[in-house]
């Protein structure tokens, strides 16, 4: 056990809050949060109607029934309900007026600005303003390719407020990859930043906008952000238009020019099932998933996750080092559900230094500091010392996703962020736009472990014949229906795409496609993906517990492994590592790591090779790509095993294919 909340931190839990607002109104009285868990999945319309009685929902007509029929997929929820999202962002919380803090916002290029709710609602209104006066209505797409900056906060409050269905890029996306999310839903309105900045160096894409008019020709608007204008994006003030020249596309605007002062901000009534946003799949091959998700579904997720696990309150500053194109900035926008100030960081984690998201921690005054489990294990090898070169005293937790947390990164945090910490390890996806599995303010941390699966969340492990397993790894699969699974995926006739992504396993279970442990304490451990499972000798091995292993490591800064089945019965298991600087694979380093994998594992863990490569393959959203060298190395062709454009790194995969051709 590495940490234990104090009965205070307990008493002023939401989680506490709502389990005595349970007792009052439900007469039920959980002994531990896994009663409680048991209650959420098995009496799942009570749970989610007592959810929308605790968070007191704003509908504008009552619904007929909570849930029509417990199926998946087709499950139809609060039917008749008519809400926004954007309604809840911007009703009264306590504490919080116009004057308060709603954004705080820092990159490469600002010093720390902050931006008061009445800002942001201003903003928000003369956009929504905006897009109604060009003829965008509820129903209409509306694509966005901008950076972490406030500007797509106040443009997608806007899209909800009006009912238009957002969709966002972030600017590191190739222009195939942004052309093949956006084309798939026929967007009438674009949102572009002249550029990015990212390691300290500009990033001109007018040329990319141009090219993504040319090749979007349902785009009637676009409006663009001057964000690499001399001087930067000024707030308050309208900065200097950098010039685009594009003569098919009707009607060019710059950020604020759009502007129109004083403008009231509506909300439209808009079904529970009505779309809210498009995020997609980081698919490696083919066209990505359009997963289309609900207002009210993700209405409901949001107000349950941010408050019950993640036990965010009014005025907290809340951080998840994102960009715009994965579901974390989703995520960290729907904090504002809660009260909270947001966060907002552009450029990287890693310039000038790993310690710079640290810095921001202690200027920001951070209360919920979130990233991904790779940078905390970067900081763990690089010997940075959070907790004693800066003042984290307004921070009580760290959120940590993207893939499993290995246990010494936990060590590490105790160690040296803050020994009284409360890290929230969380697992769940694009697929939901939340967790599955993730934190619980009321119970006690324990090494390599995510603290519980989510109420209303019917996690189980599955083996392969669909029997829960007890002890052991199994798939991860959700067996009841929830609100926020996707509405559909847009474009996908007679949901063909939709039933084979999740239920082709198992007949109206949804399949995940993780491996996963239930623990003794009723927690989960996550092995990794089971597409990228190791079949070693007919025996399963998570590609989880390899890199595990390799964490402790000092000398490696990053692997990745696969296994390659052969003619004749036999597998070839190569273990790919990048070294960090001035490190060599000597013969004891090669001892080293096998002993490490024979010792914390067993033989068949050890590698066939182990062979120096000089980069790690990553998606745009941060997912380690073994099934694409995989398939390279069983002689795919590089544009067949992989989509580059969807790729942080595509460069790394050519020193793959290069391998292959010499181990023919």
């Amino acid at each position: 056990m590495l940490w234990q909340p104090s009965k205070d931190f307990v008493q002023n839990t939401h989680l506490r809050h709502y389990f005595d607002w349970l007792a009052q109104n439900y007469n039920l009285n959980f002994q531990n949060y896994h009663d409680a868990w048991q209650w959420s999945v098995e009496n799942m319309e009570d749970f989610w109607e007592s959810a929308w009685k605790y968070f007191e929902v704003i509908s504008h007509s009552p619904f007929k029934q909570v849930l029509r029929e417990r199926k998946m997929p087709g499950a139809v929820w609060f039917e008749g309900a008519t809400l926004n999202y954007a309604e809840h962002v911007f009703r009264e919380k306590p504490g919080i007026d116009n004057q308060s803090p709603a954004i705080v916002f820092s990159s490469e290029r600002h010093d720390l600005v902050e931006i008061s709710w009445g800002e942001m609602r201003s903003q928000a209104a003369s956009m929504a303003a905006y897009l109604r006066s060009i003829g965008i209505k509820k129903g209409d797409c509306v694509a966005a390719y901008l950076p972490n900056i406030p500007e797509a906060t106040y443009a997608f409050l806007a899209c909800a407020s009006i009912g238009a269905i957002w969709s966002s890029c972030s600017p590191d996306f190739g222009t195939n990859s942004i052309v093949d999310r956006f084309v798939q839903i026929e967007p009438k309105v674009l949102f572009a930043a002249d550029g990015y900045t990212y390691n300290g160096k500009e990033f001109d894409k007018t040329q990319v906008i141009n090219e993504l008019c040319e090749k979007l020709p349902t785009v009637q608007h676009l409006i663009i952000v001057p964000y690499l204008n001399p001087g930067g994006l000024k707030f308050g003030s309208p900065p200097d238009v950098h010039p685009i020249t594009n003569h098919q596309l009707p009607i060019t605007k710059s950020w604020p020019e759009t502007f129109q002062l004083n403008a009231p901000l509506h909300f439209e009534a808009l079904p529970f099932d009505h779309p809210l946003y498009i995020l997609y799949s980081s698919g490696t091959t083919g066209m990505p998933k359009a997963i289309t998700h609900s207002h009210g579904g993700n209405l409901l997720e949001h107000l349950k996750y941010l408050h019950f696990h993640n036990d965010v309150h009014p005025g907290e500053r809340f951080f998840w080092f994102s960009t715009t194109g994965w579901m974390m900035w989703n995520f960290v926008n729907a904090s504002l559900l809660a009260g909270a100030t947001i966060v907002l960081y552009d450029g990287s984690p890693g310039y000038p230094t790993l310690d710079r998201l640290w810095e921001l921690a202690e200027k920001a005054k951070i209360a919920h500091f979130g990233t991904s489990a790779p940078f905390l294990s970067a900081c763990m090898k690089q010997g940075i010392e959070p907790g004693k070169n800066h003042d984290l005293s307004a921070l009580r937790s760290i959120g940590s996703t993207g893939s499993p947390l290995p246990p010494d990164a936990y060590a590490w945090v105790y160690a040296h962020v803050k020994k009284d910490l409360w890290l929230s390890s969380m697992a769940g996806g694009t697929d939901v736009c939340t967790a599955w599995v993730g934190g619980n303010p009321m119970g006690p941390v324990w090494l390599g472990e995510i603290q519980c699966r989510c109420l209303g969340a019917a996690i189980e492990a599955w083996d392969e014949a669909g029997k829960p397993v007890k002890a052991g790894v199994g798939e991860l699969v959700v067996t009841q229906p929830m609100p926020s699974m996707p509405v559909f995926f847009w474009g996908d006739k007679n949901h063909e795409r939709y039933l084979s992504s999740y239920f082709d396993i198992y007949p109206n279970v949804w399949r995940h496609g993780d491996w996963v442990e239930i623990t003794a304490h009723d927690g989960v451990i996550i092995y990794g993906r089971s597409d990228a499972t190791l079949n070693r000798q007919g025996v399963r091995i998570g590609t989880a517990e390899i890199y595990r292993a390799m964490d402790k490591i000092t000398e490696v800064r990053d692997s990745l492994i696969v296994n390659i089945e052969l003619e004749g019965g036999g597998d070839y298991m190569p273990l790919f590592v990048l070294l960090n600087e001035g490190e060599t694979l000597t013969e004891a380093l090669r001892k080293k790591i096998n002993q490490t994998l024979r010792s914390d594992y067993s033989p068949r863990h050890v590698p066939d090779d182990i062979i120096v490569c000089p980069d790690i393959p990553y998606t745009i959203s941060g997912k380690k790509m073994e099934a694409p060298v995989k398939k390279i190395l069983m002689g795919k062709p590089l544009d067949k095993a992989a989509n580059l454009d969807s790729m942080r790194n595509p460069d790394s995969l050519f020193f793959f294919e290069k391998f292959k051709k010499q181990r023919q």
